[in-house]
């Protein structure tokens, strides 16, 4: 975490989305919406109507709305209960060399909504050929330090969220 550069990167450990893959985990870079990433993605194929849907459905967008299309207004995600963000996976781990597998995507990117106060992340996925407003609710479960990070035997700090 930067959050000096408004980023952060992670890995996602998921469980139970294919039968061909009972567990996958990719590695995403994420954009905090701030000093550095306005709401306009400006990529990944989204528009300013695509992000305008998808930021709208966050129940808590309201205070945020008036800097959606004013890329030179910075929101200020130190002093809201919320920070706004966007996820985009990059591969798997620990075989970068895979670009696809079936029955799960990581070629678009997550819409994502960190509700400080009640440690619950909400997130809508865009990718132009899927079905719209796929979304995942995570909740917080603790910290922890020197868990292993997907199998790639690295030992770091982590936060652990999981199905709300």
């Amino acid at each position: 975490v930067d959050l000096s550069l408004s980023y952060l990167c992670g890995y996602l450990n998921i469980r139970g989305l294919t039968e061909d893959w009972p567990e996958l985990c990719t590695f995403f870079e994420a954009e905090v919406i701030g000093p550095r990433h306005s709401f306009l993605t400006k990529k990944w194929d989204a528009d300013e109507k695509t992000d305008r849907q998808h930021w709208t459905k966050f129940p808590n967008f309201s205070t945020a709305e008036p800097h959606l299309k004013n890329d030179s207004l910075e929101y200020d995600f130190m002093e809201n209960d919320m920070v706004f963000m966007r996820w985009k996976e990059h591969f798997l781990v620990p075989d970068h060399k895979i670009k696809s597998i079936t029955g799960a995507s990581f070629a678009g990117f997550y819409y994502i909504a960190f509700q400080k106060s009640t440690e619950t992340i909400l997130g809508f996925y865009y990718h132009q050929n899927s079905e719209m407003f796929q979304h995942l609710t995570l909740k917080h479960v603790g910290d922890g330090t020197g868990e292993k990070d997907c199998g790639t035997g690295a030992g770091r700090a982590t936060a652990g969220f999981e199905f709300a």
